[in-house]
C-alpha cells in the first residue's frame, strides 16, 4: 500500500467519523523564464490537517517504515507547542488514535 494509498483512507475515516479533513497538496513547478514557483506551505506542513470540535489536527502520513524528515518533525513540533493535536500516522488506526488523544 503506498503512502497515497493511506492518506485516502485516513480522510475517509476520519470524514466519516465528523472530521473536516484537507489534504495538503503542495509542489514546485518551472515558469516559463526558468524560475521555480513554490506554492507557499512551510517546509515539512503536514500532509493532512483536520478540524472537529473546534480542534485542528496535523496528521503527516508514513507508509509502514516510513520516517519523517527533520522539516516534519520541526513543524510538528511547532504545532504541539502550540496545543495543536500533531503527529505521524502510519495507517488509520494511527491516525484514530492521534486524534482520540486529543479528545
Amino acid at each position: 500500500m503506498t503512502e497515497t494509498d493511506i492518506m485516502n483512507l485516513i480522510r475517509m475515516n476520519l470524514s466519516e467519523a465528523g472530521f473536516v479533513v484537507f489534504r495538503a497538496n503542495v509542489g514546485k513547478m518551472k515558469l516559463p523564464d526558468g524560475r521555480w514557483f513554490d506554492t507557499g506551505l512551510p517546509k515539512g506542513f503536514s500532509d493532512l490537517f483536520a478540524v472537529k470540535d473546534g480542534r485542528i489536527y496535523f496528521i503527516e502520513v508514513k507508509k509502514p517504515g516510513g520516517i519523517a524528515r527533520p522539516e516534519q518533525i520541526n513543524f510538528i513540533s511547532q504545532m504541539k507547542k502550540h496545543g495543536c493535536i500533531a503527529g505521524i500516522a502510519h495507517s488509520v488506526e494511527e491516525a484514530f488514535k492521534l486524534v482520540n488523544a486529543g479528545s
